[in-house]
């Protein structure tokens, strides 16, 4: 296809992909746009990018501002993004990944987001051995001190912003294991940082154990993978699955980052394995 056609090489519309160009390039550094800054950053000329703002705002995708005259997101976004919750857009997305871990692992898998001073568990998928619970984990809430699932994201933040979102609320004891002594769980969040995964045995739940993994999206931390057990279960030492854990981070952060998702059965180095 030639370049008059609006069709690039790859098969995909040149309008389209410079719409699309333009949403994707709202971060939360970057909440808003002039027309003449957008213009430059996309590499596009003033009335290209014009045309392209006022048509997304039309639609609702994005909001002029009428005393500035700089863009930001609309509406249309809220409620594409809303609608994709409630149908549990984001389960579906990665649940053929935790399904592989699940049955690598013979643990459930467990993807949950960031949600302020917690983790919040998205979708879970049980292993061979059963349900690690007796009841249903999706909508759960992980406090950052205690359990691997949310210590594998908390430790990726630096300092400052983990103990702002940590002490929002107090440390409380779920188990005889958990730690609320500020200083020792901060030094357990900068051994999971150097290690690149973290081990729980009995912190949130006295009869589980975890291991898990963080997810990156773009280079930024939104999550964690993890696969946990009932201590009743003698299926061998769980952190014999911290490279399958890690393997589904990368997966999930690939899917997430809109890039090639790598292979499952990629071999991977397995890391030295330790308590934490």
């Amino acid at each position: 296809m030639t370049a008059t056609s609006g069709q690039s090489s790859a098969g995909t519309l040149q309008t389209v992909d410079r719409a699309l160009s333009i949403l994707l390039s709202f971060t939360g550094a970057r909440t808003d746009w002039g027309v003449m800054e957008l213009a430059r950053e996309l590499d596009l000329d003033k009335s290209t990018a014009q045309r392209l703002l006022a048509t997304l705002a039309k639609r609702g995708f994005l909001h002029a501002d009428p005393t500035t005259r700089r863009y930001h997101l609309g509406p249309a976004l809220w409620r594409i993004a809303s609608t994709w919750e409630r149908r549990g857009g984001m389960a579906q997305l990665v649940e053929p990944f935790l399904a592989w871990l699940a049955v690598e692992s013979r643990r459930t898998a467990v993807f949950a987001v960031a949600d302020g001073a917690y983790v919040r568990c998205v979708a879970a998928v049980d292993g061979g051995a059963g349900p690690m619970r007796n009841h249903p984990l999706v909508g759960e809430l992980y406090p950052a001190h205690a359990g691997a699932t949310a210590k594998a994201y908390f430790a990726t933040l630096d300092a400052a912003t983990r103990q702002a979102l940590m002490y929002t609320i107090p440390l409380a004891k779920f188990s005889d294991l958990t730690s609320d002594d500020a200083t020792a769980i901060e030094a357990q969040m900068i051994e999971v940082a150097e290690r690149g995964w973290a081990y729980s045995e009995g912190e949130y739940d006295k009869n589980t154990r975890a291991v898990a993994a963080p997810v990156f999206m773009l280079g930024r931390p939104v999550g964690s993978v993890s696969i946990g057990e009932h201590k009743r279960e003698n299926l061998g030492d769980i952190r014999d699955h911290v490279a399958a854990t890690l393997r589904t981070a990368e997966r999930i952060g690939a899917l997430l980052s809109s890039r090639a998702v790598p292979p499952a059965d990629d071999d991977a180095r397995r890391p030295e394995t330790g308590t934490s």
